[in-house]
């Protein structure tokens, strides 16, 4: 039975990172991928917008995944597509990995493993919609597989529902192919996706968007034919007076991403219940000892730049041999604020220049982000505008703090 250093689940832009990472810091390296290529949801994604953050320009999803696919291509890493991970167990501190291949079933060894299973959508079921079970109804991703893959256009005439950046991506694309999308219909009060998303997919193609508006009821046998649309309340509970029967032959779902993470159920890693993905140290470790997560697997990002930076986290931790017992602090939030990763920060390494990300709970203008240690001041930075869907980045250098007995992030409000 082979032994590897580090097992990266996932080759997605978060896993090829974090693979090139461990490699470089002197691991031996597995990479396994499920499906039968490397890039994870890159393949599908045509559109450009990637890599200016990382590699400061412009490209599109496939040239992003190129890019870090061929940093691969003169290391050790093993690499392992088409091959599914049946069964973890941790032995000793060693993990049992049993693997479903072309060849058959294999059983590897792992120091460590790293989590960069990606995300995946919420289905129609998931959010109760009404109504018979035609076909015709896709979630967004789903829709663009069929378009940029397949080459096959799924509709001619439809509904989204959901303002997830997807959505709008594919609001746009079914337009530039000749379809016609009648409206973006988004359940909550303020927009799910990007502002730039927002401009750039729906207003530059007068696509309308409907704030909240739900889909109540899907109505076709065999090929969906119509959908009940409805305003919200306050409370986001449909008013049926206000119903509208609108007729399309597809519905399509953006109605939010849910991090992948069976596997770390199944090694019984501790999950943040706002991000649906572990809580994490800033190594990237989760809960539980040698077990990394990283990328949409941790928590959803807006950009695979930011992706691809918690794999290289991720990698360089796992590689390292020379590990401590934990000293964990836990950070707190205030209600203003979503989630924080990391959620805690692990005082027996290094701990300056943490990369933080954080997504606040509401739409604020002019406010501060406080960041407390024992009560004193540690950091502070303004921000004009603050939205849930646009996740923030800081870096803080918390090199001085010894042994604080409590972390603390705060929103504080200039009005």
């Amino acid at each position: 039975m082979r032994r590897y250093d580090v097992v990266v689940i996932g080759a997605g832009p978060a896993g090829l990172a974090a693979s090139r990472k461990a490699y470089e810091n002197g691991a031996s390296v597995l990479l396994l991928e499920r499906e039968a290529k490397l890039g994870g949801i890159l393949k599908q994604c045509i559109h450009d917008g990637f890599g200016l953050w990382r590699f400061k320009e412009k490209l599109s999803g496939p040239e992003y995944a190129e890019r870090e696919i061929a940093s691969l291509a003169n290391t050790s890493v093993e690499i392992r597509t088409l091959t599914y991970v049946s069964d973890i167990k941790k032995n000793n501190g060693i993990f049992n990995l049993t693997l479903i291949t072309r060849n058959g079933i294999e059983k590897v060894e792992a120091k460590n493993i790293i989590l960069a299973t990606g995300c995946r959508e919420r289905t129609a079921r998931q959010i109760f919609i009404q109504g018979t079970n035609p076909a015709g109804v896709f979630t967004a991703g789903s829709a663009q597989y069929y378009i940029n893959i397949l080459g096959q256009m799924p509709t001619k005439k439809c509904v989204i529902l959901g303002s997830g950046d997807i959505g709008l991506i594919m609001a746009r694309r079914i337009t530039l192919e000749g379809g016609k999308v009648v409206g973006v219909y988004e359940v909550k009060p303020t927009p799910s996706g990007l502002s730039r998303n927002i401009a750039q997919c729906l207003n530059d193609f007068q696509i309308p968007l409907h704030l909240s508006h739900t889909v109540t009821r899907v109505f076709g046998s065999d090929r969906l034919t119509a959908v009940e649309i409805c305003k919200v309340d306050e409370n986001m509970r449909p008013l049926i007076e206000t119903a509208e029967i609108i007729e399309c032959d597809a519905l399509i779902i953006s109605v939010g991403l849910i991090p992948e993470n069976e596997i770390a159920e199944k090694l019984n890693v501790v999950l943040n219940p706002k991000t649906k993905g572990p809580l994490v140290d800033q190594t990237l470790m989760t809960m539980g000892d040698n077990i990394y997560s990283c990328g949409n697997a941790l928590h959803v990002s807006d950009l695979a730049d930011f992706v691809s930076e918690s794999g290289e986290i991720a990698g360089f931790n796992a590689a390292k041999k020379d590990k401590k017992n934990r000293d964990l602090r836990e950070i707190a939030i205030d209600k203003h604020l979503s989630y924080v990763v990391p959620s805690h920060i692990d005082f027996a390494v290094p701990h300056e220049e943490i990369i933080v990300y954080f997504r606040s709970a509401n739409e604020y203008e002019n406010v501060n982000l406080i960041v407390e240690a024992d009560g004193q001041l540690l950091f502070k930075k303004r921000y004009q505008h603050l939205r849930p869907p646009e996740m923030e980045r800081l870096v803080l250098n918390l090199s001085k703090l010894q042994d604080p007995a409590s972390l603390h992030l705060r929103i504080e409000d200039l009005h």
